[in-house]
C-alpha cells in the first residue's frame, strides 16, 4: 500500500445528505486503499440543537457545532462537504472557498445560475478544487452507456427520454418544509431532480441548443411543521400554507447535435419510487438504463433495425469504478456506493490539483438549463440556456 496523507474534512449540514457524505468519507479507504489522501472527520455543523452532537458521537467527528462559521474559521480543515439546504449553498460555498478550503457541494448549488456561478468564480479565484453531487453519472452502467454512444455503437443519436420520478412529496400531509418555499427551496423539483436529468443529458449527449418547458403544482397547500423537520416528514392538523414551487416539470429539448430529447421530473408521482433513468435511441441501436436496476444496461445493437432485440448487460470490473466494490459482474452496487465514488474523485482532484469528475461548473451548466425552463414557462416559448 502506498503512503497516504491525511486531509481534515468538515461537514456543513447534517440532514440525510450530510450523513451520506460522512459515510462515504468513512468508507473511502476500504474501497480505494491507494488513494493519496485519507479524510479525517474533523468537524460537523448543523443549526438544529443536538443534531451535530449526535453526528459526532456516532461517526467520530472531533468537534461539533451549531455554526458552520466555526468550520470556515478552522485553518486545519482542508476540505468541506456542503450539505445544508439549497438557499445556504451560495453563502457557505463562497465563504469556504475564500477560506482556502476545497468543497464537495450538493446540487443544485443555490437557487439559480447566479448562485452557482458565484461559487464557481470564487472557487477558481481561490484556486481550490470542487465536486458536485451529480452522483448518477458515476454509475458504471451509465459510464458504459457513454462509452458505447461515443464509440458509435448505436449510430447517430436521434432522440432520447430522461425521467426522474419520485413520490417523496406525494403524500398530501407532507410537512411544509423549506423545500416547498421559493426563497429557501428555489424551483422545487427542478432543483431536486431535474438538475440531475440536465446533467445526465449533457454528460451523455452534449450541449443543449434550446428548450421549451411546462411546470405544475399539484399539491397546492401543506401543513406547517411544529418543529425542525428531517427528510420528508409528515405534518397533520397544523396551519396550512401555500406550496410555492414546482411539483412537476416536463421539457422538450433540442440538442446542439440535432438530436431531440424530453426531460421530465416529478416529486409527487404516486407509485414511483426513485424511477430515474433514460432511453437513448440512435440510427442503428439504443441504450436503456433504470437506476432501480443500477448494474444493468439494456442495449440494442446490430444491423437488423426492425425487430432488433434488446440484450441486458450486467456491468462488471471493466466498467467505471465497479472493480473497487465487487470482483465479478452482476453483484449489485447501491446509491451510497455512488457517493463513495464521488468522494474518491473529490479527494483525487485535490491530490492531483486538477478536476476529476463533476465540478462546480457542471452545476452552473445544469442551473442554466433549469433557469431556461423557468423562463420558458413564463414566456410560453423556446429559450436557449445561458442566453
Amino acid at each position: 500500500m502506498s503512503s497516504s496523507q491525511n486531509i481534515r474534512v468538515g461537514v456543513a449540514g447534517f440532514g440525510w445528505m450530510g450523513r451520506v457524505h460522512t459515510q462515504a468519507y468513512a468508507r473511502i479507504r476500504h474501497h480505494y486503499p491507494e488513494l493519496a489522501l485519507t479524510p479525517v472527520l474533523a468537524s460537523v455543523a448543523d443549526e438544529v440543537p443536538g443534531r451535530a452532537d449526535e453526528a459526532a458521537a456516532q461517526f467520530g467527528f472531533e468537534t461539533s457545532t451549531t455554526d458552520w462559521h466555526d468550520i470556515e474559521k478552522d485553518s486545519s480543515i482542508g476540505a468541506v462537504s456542503i450539505t445544508a439546504p439549497n438557499f445556504l449553498h451560495r453563502t457557505i460555498g463562497t465563504a469556504m472557498v475564500e477560506a482556502g478550503k476545497h468543497i464537495w457541494i450538493e446540487k443544485p448549488v443555490g437557487l439559480s445560475e447566479d448562485d452557482a456561478r458565484a461559487v464557481a468564480v470564487a472557487a477558481d479565484k481561490a484556486g481550490v478544487q470542487t465536486a458536485v453531487g451529480f452522483n448518477y453519472r458515476n454509475a458504471p452502467a451509465v459510464e458504459e452507456a457513454k462509452a458505447l454512444i461515443e464509440a458509435g455503437e448505436i449510430g447517430t443519436v436521434t432522440h432520447a427520454r430522461f425521467r426522474f420520478f419520485s413520490d417523496y412529496a406525494a403524500h398530501p400531509d407532507g410537512a411544509l418544509s423549506w423545500r416547498f418555499e421559493r426563497a429557501r427551496g428555489g424551483n422545487g423539483v427542478l432543483g431536486d431532480l431535474a438538475s440531475h436529468g440536465a446533467d445526465l443529458l449533457w454528460y451523455l449527449l452534449g450541449d443543449i441548443d434550446s428548450l421549451v418547458a411546462d411546470t405544475a403544482i399539484f399539491v397546492p397547500q401543506r401543513a406547517k411543521p411544529t418543529g425542525a423537520t428531517s427528510g420528508h416528514a409528515l405534518a397533520t392538523g397544523g396551519e396550512l400554507g401555500p406550496v410555492e414551487n414546482e411539483d412537476y416539470v416536463s421539457s422538450q429539448v433540442r440538442l446542439a447535435s440535432g438530436a431531440r430529447a424530453t426531460l421530465e421530473a416529478s416529486r409527487v408521482s404516486v407509485g414511483e419510487q426513485n424511477a430515474y433513468g433514460f432511453e437513448i435511441h440512435g440510427t442503428k441501436g439504443a441504450v436503456f438504463w433504470d437506476f432501480r436496476r443500477l448494474g444493468e444496461l439494456g442495449l440494442s445493437v446490430g444491423d437488423r433495425y426492425q425487430d432488433q432485440p434488446v440484450s441486458t448487460i450486467f456491468v462488471g470490473p471493466k466498467q467505471g469504478e465497479y472493480g473497487a466494490f465487487q470482483p465479478g459482474s452482476a453483484s449489485s452496487m447501491g446509491y451510497d456506493d455512488l457517493k463513495v465514488v464521488e468522494a474518491k474523485r473529490f479527494l483525487q482532484s485535490i491530490a492531483d490539483g486538477k478536476p476529476v469528475g463533476a465540478t462546480i461548473w457542471d452545476a452552473v451548466r445544469s442551473a442554466q438549463v433549469l433557469d431556461a425552463m423557468t423562463r420558458s414557462v413564463e414566456s410560453g416559448s423556446w429559450v436557449k440556456p445561458g442566453a
